[in-house]
Order: C-alpha cells, then sequence, then structure tokens
C-alpha cells in the first residue's frame, strides 16, 4: 500500500507499505482498507472499513478522508477532524488509536469513486503525515427494474402478459439479492422477477422493487398503463323526472376506455333503421317537442374498439297547446302551454277560437 508522510526524512521501502495486516504498531506506519472494492444501492448508508497504524511515540493529531485521486494528499478533504464544515452525510466511526472506519450516508451516484485516508501525528514537535493511497473504491449504483413485453408493442393492452425484472448492480451473478415488489408504493410480492398474466385494467399502476432488507430505498417506477376499448357504454337523462313539452333536456353518453374515446355517434331508432341525429358526449334538447320523444343510444369509439350503449326510450309528455283564446283581430296575446309561455301576434278574421 501506498503511502505519504511530509516533514519525515526516509528510505524509499517505507513508501511501500503494502497491507499485510499483523504488523506490529510500534514500529510501521501503515493504513489497512478492509474492503478495496465496495458497492452501495443509492440512497443507502456504507461503511468503509479502515485501520491504520504508527510507532508508538507518535501523537495523532488529525484524520481526515478524501474522494478523487487528485485530492488525497492536498484535499479538499470531505471530511477533517480540525474543520467544522463537514457534510452530515460523511461521518468518522472511527478514532485517534488505530480504528479509521468512515461512513457514508445516504450515498449518492457523485460518491463514487477513491476514498482514502490521512492522517497526521506528532512526536517532539515534528509533524507528520501520512495517507493511504492505495484507497478503497466505491461503486453506487441504482436498483433497475426490466420489462418484457409478449406482443412486441409499446403499447400494453388488455389480455398481454408482462413481466417486471429487478436488478441490483451490486450482485454480479444476479443470485444472492432478495428483491420485493410495490405497486403505487404498497407491497405485493417478493422475487427478482413479477409476472403479470391476462393483464387488465386493475394492473394499471406505478411498479418498483427494492431489496427486501432496505425496503425504504425503491428502485424507479415503471408505469403498467392497460389499454381497453371502450365499456360499460351508458346513456343517462337530464333531467330524470318527467319531460315536458318545451323543457330542456340532455342526454349524456358516459364510457370506461383508455385511452379515453375519440367519437361519439348519437342514433335515434326509426323502426328498424338508427338513424345520426348528433355528435359528442351529449344531445341537447333546448325545447323538446313531442317529435323528440322515441329511442336513442349512443355508439363510442376509441383505437381498441367500439360499444354502443343500451337503449333510452324518451317519453314527452303533454299536449302541444294547453289553452285556446279568442284574440282580438292584429292583436298580440301571451299563449301559455304546461310548461312555456310565448307572445303571438295573430289576424283573427273568423272569431274562432285560436290554439296556441
Amino acid at each position: 500500500m501506498g503511502t505519504e508522510h511530509r516533514n519525515l526524512t526516509w528510505t524509499p521501502m517505507l513508501l511501500l507499505l503494502t497491507g499485510k495486516s499483523n504488523i506490529s504498531s510500534s514500529s510501521k506506519w501503515k493504513v489497512e482498507y478492509g474492503q478495496r472494492n465496495i458497492c452501495a444501492i443509492k440512497g443507502s448508508s456504507v461503511v468503509i472499513p479502515c485501520s491504520f497504524y504508527y510507532p508508538k511515540k507518535q501523537e495523532v493529531q488529525s484524520v481526515k478522508w478524501a474522494h478523487g485521486r487528485s485530492h488525497i494528499y492536498k484535499g479538499p478533504f470531505i471530511y477533517d477532524s480540525e474543520s467544522n464544515y463537514t457534510s452530515s452525510r460523511y461521518q468518522y466511526i472511527g478514532d485517534t488509536q488505530h480504528n479509521c472506519s468512515f461512513k457514508i450516508h445516504q450515498v449518492e451516484r457523485n460518491d463514487s469513486g477513491k476514498h482514502a485516508f490521512r492522517f497526521s501525528t506528532i512526536s517532539n514537535n515534528d509533524l507528520q503525515e501520512w495517507t493511504g493511497s492505495v484507497g478503497s473504491q466505491l461503486k453506487v449504483v441504482d436498483l433497475k427494474v426490466s420489462m418484457t413485453k409478449t406482443n412486441g408493442s409499446e403499447t400494453i393492452k388488455e389480455g398481454d402478459s408482462v413481466s417486471l425484472k429487478c436488478r441490483n448492480g451490486c450482485d454480479v451473478g444476479g443470485l444472492s439479492s432478495s428483491f420485493t415488489w410495490f405497486k403505487n408504493g404498497e407491497p405485493i410480492n417478493d422475487g427478482p422477477i413479477l409476472n403479470l398474466s391476462n393483464i387488465s385494467s386493475t394492473n394499471s399502476g406505478n411498479y418498483s422493487c427494492s431489496l427486501t432488507t432496505q425496503r425504504g430505498l425503491p428502485s424507479g417506477v415503471i408505469n403498467i398503463d392497460a389499454e381497453y376499448g371502450p365499456k360499460n357504454t351508458s346513456v343517462s337523462v337530464r333531467p330524470s323526472a318527467q319531460i315536458h313539452i318545451g323543457s330542456s333536456v340532455s342526454l349524456i353518453c358516459s364510457t370506461n376506455a383508455n385511452p379515453t374515446a375519440e367519437h361519439y355517434t348519437w342514433f335515434k331508432r326509426s323502426h328498424d333503421d338508427d338513424v345520426i341525429v348528433g355528435n359528442g358526449p351529449e344531445l341537447n334538447f333546448r325545447e323538446i317537442q313531442p317529435h323528440d320523444g322515441g329511442q336513442y343510444l349512443c355508439s363510442v369509439i376509441n383505437k381498441h374498439g367500439r360499444q354502443n350503449s343500451s337503449i333510452v326510450t324518451i317519453k314527452v309528455k303533454g299536449n302541444s297547446a294547453s289553452s285556446y283564446f279568442l284574440p282580438p283581430s292584429n292583436r298580440e296575446y301571451l299563449c301559455c302551454t304546461k310548461r312555456v309561455c310565448k307572445h303571438v301576434k295573430h289576424v283573427n278574421k273568423s272569431k274562432s277560437l285560436i290554439p296556441c
């Protein structure tokens, strides 16, 4: 293991500290890393185990941890016992004797790289600094979710089958990790692969995985949005009470479709034929008349299919005229049915009763 010290005359042999563990601390300068290569899942906490040694008469003055090849000697340091500006993510869990272990909380991708320990000692006012230059290499990875679809299409339709696979980049063989699957944040299954067969709309949602031992650190999300043709298409009438001549009436077509319906068509049944009478999700009558009564249905289309509603029968109650008057000639009068009143100008030559 390579090391460096300052303010000390040494022989080249002192630079070749290669790190066998059972070396007496009374005469050797040494930094040992318990793991030369460490892999961690993003968001987890990781410990870099470390031990250091120095001659007996030396007293440790400071301990430091560096990140990156260019900073292991001169800094900047991510941890410095002589500084008050260390991030709370970095924690020195060693001591000033022989334990130099270091903990990083909530590791991020940019924490990847070389981490090295440096310490200084003093004896008889002679300050010396040493670095375990070999360091410990940290790799930070995400859990990855991949999806395989049976239909080979970009979209997922009802009836398709899908396989989701969770992979831990730290697990080279892919066999040692235990995984838990989540749908919309709720645990649903364990294992590296989640199979969804004969998919329906109830399978739609956001899927993620985590290590079973670290459920609080889920992977990124894969969204499954199962598409399907129109279902449960129906017509409602507003108002739903009795319909009288002259009243305002709306027929509303409702459906369940993914993607949403592209076309709505209204039909009125006439004998054996269906006649198109409108488009759009609503069919409106501003002043309904007796001839507007009859049987209606709507037809809905999206890219996956078409569905017709059941038939709704509209019955218009009341006569077109419920009052009769004998108005003067060339006079305007008010004619009222059960629901509507209107002004009418009539030239009455016969002096007979006039229907409104």
